[in-house]
């Protein structure tokens, strides 16, 4: 890591003149050899690092929906030419061209942010050290050193030995009961912002390999994380967790305000904003006019959410406008009622056997439905239902013929079976009496 540390050394200078410069505020408040004064520098470092990182952070956000929504694709070609890698490549860098993707744009804010991580790493080690670096002169090492966060020095490691803790002025117990709980809140902290990207910010309509990777990252980061966490400074540490709250919080509020298409996230976003337009009759803010702007925009391409958002506006008498407002309108309201109604106006879908039944009649017999009779019955089965109510009307004995008639018997038989005609059953065969 010192080696690592060592190759960002042209950076240590303004990494530290700006720890200096926080330093100085913070020590004007808490005392200038206070844990606060030294961890609140390192805190407000990545403060001000994470907002001059936010316009790649947006860029990271796009690449990585546009990689989602890439990724059928992509997975077509690499099916298509999967004995010709050269032809694969070429394809896959065309295809990027075409959308305006960066696979490279979604690592940005992490590799733009390691220069700074590891001049910290180089700055807290030379302080270890009791080396100077950078605008940090004898005075302020001698004040970094007795700084101390719950117990635990700013230089000092999980991994270091009792003597080298025991210069810094503190005890290996507290150094690693303190280490410890931070690499555990670090490690925490980046699997709940990794969890909350793949469980809501996903459009779940598209399943790719790409999804099981992110899945598999979720596990494996907090991992990492832990394993190289213990030979972090404390300093270090108080950096990296702060910039995972960061991430985490930036992550929370894309997912609320600007959520991806398709997923879990949008359908809630949506859902309150129909419950707002419902309550206030209008769009308020202008990121959510935004929203309703570009769901107007897409038109037939809409997703399923989309469509439901926009239909429960119908019903509530809105109409989406193509600036993103919403409007009154009873035309909206009447379409939505018309189209509820035709919806329950549709005939249920008939079962198997209530097909074949159909079909066996219409075309065993060959006769038309006359006025008035119901849907099944054909002239022999009214007929016969005829006899056998004049037979009982007289009180007669006669026995009724046992003898199938042909197709229109057997038709009459399978709607018996089926339940679709009330009437005289043919009798049971001899043999089953």
């Amino acid at each position: 890591m010192d080696t690592i540390a060592s190759l960002f050394s042209f950076i240590t200078w303004p990494v530290s003149w700006v720890i200096v410069q926080f330093h100085k505020l913070y020590g004007a408040i808490f005392g200038n050899d206070t844990g606060w004064a030294w961890g609140l520098s390192i805190v407000s470092l990545v403060v001000l690092i994470r907002i001059c990182l936010i316009p790649l952070f947006v860029k990271q956000i796009k690449s990585t929906r546009n990689m989602q929504v890439l990724q059928p694709k992509m997975k077509a070609i690499q099916e298509r030419y999967k004995n010709d890698k050269q032809r694969q490549s070429e394809e896959m860098m065309k295809l990027y061209k075409e959308t305006g993707t960066n696979p490279l744009s979604s690592c940005l804010p992490i590799l733009a942010q390691s220069p700074f991580f590891f001049a910290l790493y180089h700055v807290l080690s030379a302080i270890a050290s009791n080396k100077k670096i950078g605008v940090i002169d004898q005075s302020l090492l001698d004040s970094a050193r007795q700084a101390h966060i719950f117990g635990a020095p700013l230089a000092a490691k999980f991994m270091d030995s009792q003597e080298k803790v025991q210069a810094l002025g503190a005890s290996l117990t507290d150094v690693r009961v303190v280490t410890a709980i931070m690499i555990v809140m670090m490690s925490a902290s980046q699997f709940f912002t990794q969890r909350q990207l793949m469980t809501k910010n996903v459009d779940l309509t598209v399943k790719t390999p790409y999804m099981n990777q992110q899945k598999m990252l979720m596990y494996i980061f907090p991992v990492i994380f832990a394993v190289m966490g213990i030979n972090f400074p404390v300093g270090v540490l108080v950096y990296w967790l702060t910039t995972n709250v960061w991430t985490m919080g930036q992550q929370m509020y894309v997912i609320n305000q600007n959520p991806t298409p398709g997923s879990k996230a949008q359908d809630q976003y949506l859902g309150r904003l129909l419950k707002s337009v419902m309550a206030h009759g209008e769009v308020r803010g202008r990121t959510r006019r935004n929203m309703v702007k570009r769901i107007v925009s897409k038109g037939p391409d809409r997703n399923d959410i989309e469509r439901k958002f926009i239909t429960g506006l119908a019903k509530q008498g809105f109409a989406a406008q193509e600036d993103g407002s919403v409007i009154k309108s009873d035309t909206a309201l009447a379409e939505a009622e018309s189209s509820a109604a035709q919806r329950r106006q549709q005939p249920k879908r008939q079962t198997k056997s209530q097909r074949q039944t159909t079909t066996g009649t219409g075309t065993g017999t060959g006769t038309t439905q006359q006025p008035g009779s119901k849907t099944g019955d054909t002239p022999l089965t009214r007929s016969k239902a005829t006899g056998s109510s004049q037979a009982r009307s007289k009180g007669s004995d006669a026995p009724q013929d046992d003898k199938p008639a042909g197709k229109t018997a057997s038709g009459s038989s399978r709607q018996a079976k089926s339940g679709q005609r009330k009437g005289p059953q043919r009798p049971k065969h001899p043999s089953k009496k």
